[in-house]
């Protein structure tokens, strides 16, 4: 089993930045992917941000330039900055580990005022 710890998010004007970040503990040995989806009220889930162990890293083109993932193998963790947040990036961001079978954080809300 793999829990997943998110931190960070809140509301935020337009243009700025905030940071996200999920710690995932259990039965980790190598992390093969691990990031950030999202879901926008009447909206399915879209992927925002992967990463893994080796430092690969898939990013959603309505993000890209704005939003760095990164991750910290020996503490497990990923991080998610957030840069010149836009109205449409409001959504509920939820952290995803995969292995085997995808486990999901309990989401965070990030609302971006204008």
């Amino acid at each position: 089993q793999v829990q997943l710890v998110e931190s960070g998010g809140g509301s935020v004007q337009a243009g700025g930045s905030l940071r996200l970040s999920c710690t995932a503990s259990g039965n980790i040995n190598r992390i093969i992917a691990m990031g950030w989806y999202r879901q926008a009220p009447g909206k399915q889930r879209e992927l925002v941000a992967m990463t893994n162990s080796d430092g690969m890293t898939n990013t959603a083109d309505s993000v890209k330039g704005r939003f760095t993932i990164s991750i910290d193998s020996a503490k497990n963790t990923v991080y998610l900055q957030m840069n010149s947040l836009k109205f449409e990036d409001t959504a509920v961001y939820y952290c995803n580990y995969f292995n085997r079978r995808d486990y999901w954080g309990q989401g965070t809300q990030v609302t971006v005022t204008s």
